[in-house]
């Protein structure tokens, strides 16, 4: 395989790329927390960022949707504990003033520097502090797992991982014009030299555990490559990764006002540059998608107060945007969710989400199986053993599969159940 998961993988995996954090009294004090990170690159980078459509933007989300699209980036500044949302022109002042401290530190245009909040709305940054911490930070290429634990905030666990791909820039092709005469006059045929064979990494970092269900981005998530990528193209790689995993996640139905997913290429590979036609373009968005996966399934384990993740699997839509629909609507329902967590195999509150997440269906024709108990087919109710299937659900994941055979649209969303530890979590989260 081309793709390999890198054990201990960080974002800082990727050739030039720079990660350090520090505790700066944004968060609770505690052991070993961290607060305040920067991840930077040796090389400037085409960046790509996905932010949330949360009307109430974050002063982070403004200032880095602005910035991201002026090119040659080098840095990303990011707290957790405050996500400096409604906060007003102090908010942007406080922005500005903390990615020009870092860009000042890199001998960097503060346009080159991104940033990136997460935690109590409606609170300004602790900016003493800040001012007198970020200096703090040292900046090394083992840095990437203080990194990925300075940007949680309720989550229980960090959510980090890096794959290498190792493949060749173009496939085998005859050594010359006459290797092809030669291959079609004898049996021995032509000679056959390979393309430059080429690794590169890609790598994540995110955080997410509630305010979870987000539209074309998600919680924070960051993204590096070392691969030479054109722009246009990472972007566009960046847009379906998120459509297929990312933004298929619901913890419980709320999208933040601060929601943001950067994607870094610096290049330091020296690949022949990624584009839409380019023989690497495949393996890019699979290795791309692979660690966008990953990341997504482990925000749907650590939601806040979850006991086990749920998998909701569509396929036989009419299209791929009814089958998103589909599965979104059932891994984010509150009734489907406090079913999967009493092990109740209640399956009319699936049939009942997926009736109202405005998906083209014929009842007539739906079969759902759950943890591949068959509980529906073709439209009728089959019989099935309450018992056992609630025993079947008592397990760290609860699969729920839906054919609706309309179409050949498909696609897999996944939340977790919903818990009374969710309530309490939620019920004191700033006292």
């Amino acid at each position: 395989m081309p793709i390999e998961e890198l054990t201990g993988g960080s974002i800082t995996s990727p050739q030039g790329f720079l990660a350090g954090a520090t505790y700066a009294g944004i968060k609770k004090p505690g052991d070993g927390v961290l607060d305040l990170a920067i991840l930077t690159s040796e090389a400037p980078c085409h960046a790509a960022a996905l932010f949330t459509t949360n009307k109430i933007k974050a002063a982070p989300v403004l200032l880095s949707r602005e910035r991201v699209k002026s090119g040659g980036t080098l840095a990303v500044v990011v707290n957790s504990g405050c996500a400096n949302a409604c906060t007003g022109r102090q908010g942007l002042k406080d922005a500005r003033e903390i990615t020009g401290a870092v860009a000042e530190g890199m001998c960097a245009r503060p346009e080159q520097v991104l940033a990136a909040s997460t935690g109590v709305i409606g609170v300004p940054l602790p900016m003493e502090r800040i001012r007198q911490d970020l200096g703090m930070i040292v900046l090394a290429a083992d840095g990437g797992h203080g990194f990925a634990r300075a940007i949680m905030t309720t989550d229980t666990r960090p959510k980090e991982i890096a794959v290498s791909v190792r493949a060749e820039e173009s496939p085998l092709v005859p050594l010359s014009q006459r290797g092809r005469r030669i291959a079609e006059e004898s049996p021995l045929g032509p000679l056959f030299e390979r393309g430059k064979r080429v690794s590169f990494t890609v790598a994540g970092a995110a955080k997410g555990s509630g305010m979870i269900h987000p539209d074309l981005a998600t919680m924070l998530c960051f993204l590096t490559t070392d691969a030479v990528v054109r722009p246009d193209f990472l972007h566009r790689a960046l847009t379906k990764a998120v459509g297929n995993s990312l933004n298929m996640v619901s913890v419980d139905g709320d999208s933040s006002t601060n929601d943001s997913v950067f994607l870094l290429a610096n290049g330091m590979a020296g690949n022949e540059e990624i584009g839409p036609r380019s023989p690497l373009a495949g393996v890019f968005q699979e290795a791309l998608d692979r660690v966008c996966i990953y990341l997504a399934k482990s925000i749907a384990r650590d939601g806040e107060g979850a006991t086990r993740r749920i998998e909701v699997q569509v396929k036989g839509a009419r299209n791929t945007g009814d089958a998103r629909k589909a599965a979104r609507c059932i891994a984010g329902s509150s009734l489907v969710k406090a079913a999967v967590h009493g092990n109740d195999p209640n399956w009319g509150r699936i049939v009942a989400a997926l009736g109202r997440s405005g998906a083209e269906v014929r009842e007539s024709r739906i079969d759902l199986r759950l943890n591949g108990f068959a509980l529906m087919k073709k439209g009728e109710p089959q019989p099935f053993d309450e018992q056992e299937v609630s025993q079947k659900m008592a397990a760290e994941q609860v699969d729920i599969a839906l054919d609706l055979h309309l179409g050949r649209g498909q696609a897999t969303a996944w939340g977790c159940d919903l818990s009374e530890e969710y309530v309490t979590i939620n019920s004191v989260y700033t006292t």
